[in-house]
């Protein structure tokens, strides 16, 4: 037993000087992405907090506010046309029980009058502009603006829509694939490889089994964009789980997991664009880019802008 450990312990304590090393300089074994833009500010379904969420409006307001990218989701409707909308449902954004599924485009409700900011609760939203949009008007509206469009269930052929206004469009390069489900990414990236794409759930738990095992060094990662929750917001603005006990649970150990500067500081060096999400306070904000963040998405971008212009850019987002 103790040959075996004056064997083992050496090797064990060379393998965490390498893998420490390399964490440190990835750049020595890999070639870093180039950025194709720069997410310091993304408008969290357009800005949802300051207009009512996904509307042209809103999507104006957040240009105005010299936003980088936005944050987009999508359905489609039953004669086909890709919509932007959060929720499958239209029970929330409009009071109507019907899916987005069951309607052609041309018969969609309007949005309600007011809205809340479901990462700010109690905070409501309103704005003259109450039309849901399709993804083709956005992009003909704002063709070189870049966008996350996140897709959250295997319909192929809204994946397929979507890739094929991204090629139309010619936006390839600066539209993001962003999804939860790793099977729906697998369709996503078949659809369009040409498009960079974000961790799925799946992915970020890999991600951080091969971090604290000390194997990220050696590890190939072909995501260009890493989307995560910031875990100090859990409890506060966002409430993962109906039970208090739970989400306090979740704050602690996703804290512990995630909020680790060699971790991003490592992603960053490879190219890999860290952008927390929805922050909506200046001490969010400040905690985000404190950790090497690239960029933050939040429901206010006049509050995140007015804070960037304040900080120096973040930095330049650190």
């Amino acid at each position: 037993m103790s040959s075996l450990l004056s064997y083992a312990l050496p090797a064990l304590g060379s393998y965490a000087m390498l893998s420490i090393f390399f964490l440190r300089r990835p750049r020595l074994l890999h070639t870093p992405w180039a950025p194709v833009f720069l997410p310091r500010l993304g408008a969290h379904r357009a800005g949802s907090g300051e207009l009512l969420e996904n509307t042209m409006e809103a999507m104006e307001n957040s240009l105005a506010q010299r936003s980088d990218f936005l944050e987009l989701d999508c359905q489609l409707t039953r004669d086909g046309v890709v919509v932007v909308s959060h929720d499958k449902n239209l029970s929330r954004q409009s009071g109507v029980n019907r899916d987005v599924s069951s309607l052609d485009f041309e018969e969609l409700p309007l949005y309600k009058e007011e809205l809340e900011v479901y990462f700010s609760p109690g905070r409501f939203a309103h704005g003259s502009d109450r039309h849901m949009v399709s993804l083709e008007d956005v992009f003909q509206r704002f063709p070189r603006m870049p966008m996350s469009v996140e897709v959250k269930e295997e319909n192929e052929e809204l994946i397929n829509k979507i890739a094929g206004l991204v090629r139309h469009f010619d936006r390839n390069e600066i539209t993001v694939w962003a999804t939860e489900k790793s099977s729906v990414m697998k369709k996503c990236r078949a659809a369009n490889p040409e498009m960079p794409f974000s961790f799925t759930i799946g992915r970020a738990i890999w991600l951080l089994l091969l971090y604290y095992l000390g194997l990220l060094p050696f590890a190939s990662i072909p995501e260009r964009f890493f989307f995560c929750f910031l875990p100090t917001i859990i409890n506060r603005t966002y409430f993962p789980f109906s039970c208090s006990g739970l989400n306090q649970l979740a704050a602690v150990i996703s804290k512990w997991l995630i909020m680790r500067k060699s971790l991003i500081h490592h992603l960053e060096q490879r190219g890999v664009q860290v952008v927390f999400w929805c922050l909506n306070e200046e001490s969010d904000f400040e905690v985000a880019y404190a950790l090497g963040a690239s960029g933050v998405m939040t429901d206010y971008p006049t509050a995140l802008r007015r804070y960037l212009d304040n900080h120096g850019g973040a930095a330049q987002a650190s």
